[in-house]
């Protein structure tokens, strides 16, 4: 794949006015707690309508896609929370859809997925990966949605971007959850135009973290990848059409335990009343280690779709 070009800030403000009020303007809030390294808000994607910030990339790529394409149907790969953004556009805008899914994909997801009336594809998770890398899965047909690297999906996820700025000027710091870079690279983009000073982080776990791999080695590299709990990120490598953007649009990445994100987990359920899955607490539990700096920093919060047993176990004090 060619590697993509960032998204302009006028593609960005386009993207905002397609969507429209099909998604939401999340709020930003203020968390107040003692011994932080610096003041951090909340951007709470996990209250869209699907809990996830991917309605948003998912929904400009739909909307600005070719019509007669789109009556063919709709397709894409994904774990989760982008197959809930794909489908539920999709059952908006009237046209059929499916998803190829990693045989070991969360329930809670895949009910949801279902829910939404997309059809089911499940493939090992190897077969799975292939999707993201050749772009296409054979035998399907359609517009393809790819939940990274799409210069719609980009401009869409940028619109996280604009918020921020608005309701935030002064922030120094934003850090998103790295699953593919299309979270982190999209606000990144939006803020390089709207805020320049201020530097986009991009989070990782410490059992998959291709993007500080790559960084150290100056190339896109594979790694081995561990499954956890913090399914949402953590890939076998840096894609590598997004290692262009993802190495110059980014300020690093932090890597944690999983014993802080869950910790961030909890803490977002009992300081903010806020519940997040393990991607969506991971960029609170970068924030707390101090190395995004001590000026303002806004929290991506990316989605709220966790098991509720695992939920209860990491309330309980344990890592599922």
């Amino acid at each position: 794949m060619k590697p993509l070009a960032a998204p302009s800030l006028a593609e960005i403000r386009a993207a905002r006015e397609r969507l429209g009020d099909s998604v939401r303007r999340t709020p930003l809030v203020r968390l107040e707690l003692e011994g932080a390294p610096a003041p951090l808000w909340l951007k709470l994607e996990n209250l869209q309508p699907i809990g996830s910030f991917k309605l948003r990339g998912a929904g400009n790529a739909l909307l600005a896609a070719d019509p007669a394409t789109l009556a063919r149907g709709v397709y894409t790969a994904s774990a989760g929370n982008m197959a809930q953004g794909v489908a539920w556009h999709a059952r908006r805008l009237g046209v059929p859809c499916t998803v190829v899914v990693p045989e070991q994909a969360p329930r809670a997801k895949l009910a949801a997925i279902e829910r939404l009336g997309a059809r089911l594809v499940p493939v090992p998770y190897e077969r799975w990966w292939q999707v993201l890398v050749e772009h296409r899965y054979p035998g399907l047909d359609g517009l393809f949605v790819h939940p990274v690297s799409d210069p719609a999906v980009l401009a869409g996820n940028g619109t996280i971007a604009l918020e921020i700025a608005e309701e935030l000027p002064e922030v120094a710091a934003v850090v998103a959850p790295y699953g593919g870079g299309g979270l982190s690279c999209g606000i990144a983009a939006g803020l390089r135009a709207l805020r320049p000073d201020a530097r986009v982080w991009a989070a990782e776990v410490d059992t998959a973290a291709p993007l500080s791999a790559s960084l150290a080695a100056g190339e896109a590299r594979a790694i081995e990848h561990r499954a956890s709990f913090v399914d949402g990120i953590g890939g076998r490598s840096v894609l590598a059409e997004m290692w262009p953007l993802a190495s110059s649009l980014l300020a690093g990445a932090l890597v944690v335990p999983l014993a802080e994100v869950a910790a961030a987990v909890r803490t977002l359920a009992t300081r903010a009343r806020v519940v997040a899955e393990g991607a969506g607490a991971a960029a609170l539990a970068a924030a707390l280690t101090g190395r995004a700096g001590g000026g303002p920093t806004a929290c991506v919060v990316s989605g709220g779709n966790i098991d509720p047993s695992k939920l209860a176990t990491i309330l309980a004090g344990g890592i599922p």
